[in-house]
């Protein structure tokens, strides 16, 4: 067996489905063994960045590894805000770069695409990663790539790879398979004990889940729990789309004052608040109605659990939800039923001018008819109109809040899962990422496509409306999607926006792109209220 290939075997085994990249100088002779091994599906996307977009969506739809490989220096560099995006957001995502070769590092020119050394990629890339690896040694590179991808699993974040050209087809030994990482069966048991009986005491416990019950495929054990525990759970902003298929589902979402106030009153006057794998973010807090006091919570993430001033390492979130479970012989109450939400239906199709609430009632009128749709939600208003419509499978960069998600993200699903996904995404990051549509005839991908264009950096101008740089030209999307191999219509009233949402809904085969006209100025509910929020907690903030 050769390094590359090992490496492939390995990244399947672990539960890698497929791989996004980019080719280039360093990395051609990795990517024709990709090819010609066929042991990983490959996906050749246009732009790096967007390479790791797909990978990180990918990985939090499988809950495994999603992989990304670029080349050196020009490649990898262009990739590193969407590796950053995925390490804040904890997403496992395998960084693979091609790389000088041995022979190339001693002869005293520069190498093309280096930066300041032949190693200033790799010590960027440190920063963003949780572990590291040189393929240099073919005789130690089973098990450096065993030991990377191990921490990539069990840390739920990105790694680092990095693989010389002229070591790709050098001969090695098979990968070996991870041996289980122990936990203290002793701290455990009393973590878990301490935690039943903290929330036994509480008067108005509460179950808040986030990012890592999905990204250590914990769903079914998370919903179970709380069906025994007979706790309300709600999601974080982050969390939006957790436990979507679980009985019963969430009662909703929790965004502080911008959200709903029984939800609100309910998190935040809670006395046994359970965070699960949440991150405590100013997205997901930010807009408190009140500060919460997380001494006074219970905390399980990153590998330990907290409560009050007793923590606990090294206590990762799955062993911590099993030792639960364990304890709990059968349920201990009946977990309130959510409200039905009344999320918005029925588009009147009129010639009133479009508003994102619009959009969210139009979607909503199509899931009902044609079935529930994963969703991919690029930063900004679309996010917030995402969280009006009917609760299913959701991504997006809801913490980073990176602009150019939503085009590859929708992409990377849709390659990982063969379902049809709708994707979200403003004029603004449009411009950024959209163009990675033309890859989607070749792949047989088509996704529906909501463009929100209000010729404008609409969220950013919410913050600071006397800016001009927020202005955006008028690109004509739709005309465009026409030349890249989709179909687009450009609409501008509720009438025009039906018609296209259902003829989209019925047409396979091609992506279909709605370009949907907004005036500036028109914000959803949901993001209205959130800004205010922001801007008073600002205000108060500035006073103190």
């Amino acid at each position: 067996m050769i390094v590359a290939e090992a490496l492939l075997h390995a990244l399947k085994a672990r539960g890698a489905r497929e791989l996004f990249g980019i080719p280039g100088d360093f990395a051609l002779p990795f990517f024709k063994v990709v090819e010609e091994s066929g042991i990983l599906p490959f996906y050749c996307l246009s732009h790096e960045p967007a390479v790791g977009f797909a990978a990180d969506a990918a990985a939090r739809f499988n809950c495994a590894i999603g992989v990304a490989a670029v080349t050196y220096g020009a490649g990898a560099f262009n990739m590193v805000n969407a590796v950053a995006a995925a390490y804040a957001e904890r997403v496992p995502v395998a960084v693979i770069s091609g790389a000088p070769g041995l022979s190339e590092r001693g002869h005293g020119l520069l190498v093309h695409h280096q930066a300041k050394t032949i190693d200033s990629q790799y010590l960027v890339y440190r920063e963003i990663t949780c572990d590291q690896a040189r393929l240099d040694d073919p005789a130690t590179a089973p098990q450096a790539i065993a030991r990377v991808l191990k921490s990539c699993r069990e840390r739920s974040l990105p790694v680092y790879i990095e693989l010389p050209r002229d070591r790709v087809s050098a001969t090695c030994g098979p990968v070996p398979a991870d041996a289980p990482s122990a936990v203290d069966a002793d701290a455990l048991a009393a973590c878990a004990e301490e935690v039943l009986a903290h929330l036994a005491q509480a008067k108005a416990p509460v179950m808040m889940v986030d990012v890592e019950i999905r990204r250590y495929g914990i769903e079914d054990k998370v919903a179970e729990l709380a069906r025994r525990l007979g706790l309300p759970v709600v999601t974080s902003f982050m969390g939006r789309g957790l436990l979507a298929e679980a009985s019963p589902p969430p009662l909703g979402t929790y965004m502080g004052i911008a959200g709903d106030d029984d939800i609100t009153r309910m998190v935040e006057d809670s006395d046994g608040l359970l965070l699960l794998g949440v991150i405590l973010s100013d997205t997901n807090f930010g807009v408190s109605r009140r500060t919460i006091d997380l001494r006074r919570t219970i905390q399980a993430f990153d590998g330990q659990v907290s409560l009050g001033y007793h923590v606990y390492p090294n206590i990762p979130i799955t062993a911590f939800v099993e030792a639960l479970l364990a304890r709990i012989g059968r349920p201990a109450g009946k977990p309130p039923a959510p409200r039905p939400r009344a999320y918005p239906t029925k588009l009147v199709a009129d010639e009133r001018p479009l508003h994102p609430d619009d959009i969210a009632c139009g979607v909503n009128d199509m899931m009902e008819r044609h079935g529930l749709m994963p969703i991919a939600a690029d930063m900004g208003d679309c996010l917030f109109t995402a969280l009006d419509m009917k609760q299913t499978r959701l991504v997006a960069p809801g913490y980073y809040a990176g602009m150019g998600y939503g085009v590859p993200a929708g992409l990377g699903v849709q390659a990982t899962t063969g379902e049809r996904v709708l994707i979200l995404v403003g004029d603004g990051a449009f411009q950024m990422t959209g163009w990675e549509l033309g890859n989607c005839r070749r792949y047989g991908w088509d996704p529906i496509v909501i463009v929100f264009n209000n010729q404008s950096w609409e969220m950013l101008r919410s913050f600071q409306p006397e800016s001009r740089f927020n202005d955006l030209d008028d690109w004509h999307f739709a005309e465009a999607a026409n030349a890249i191999g989709g179909e687009g219509v450009r609409v501008a009233t509720r009438r025009e926006l039906a018609a296209a949402i259902e003829h989209a809904a019925t047409t396979r085969g091609r992506f279909q792109l709605i370009e949907a006209m907004i005036p500036r100025g028109a914000l959803s509910g949901t993001l209205a209220r959130f800004v205010e929020g922001i801007r008073k907690r600002r205000e108060q903030s500035a006073v103190a």
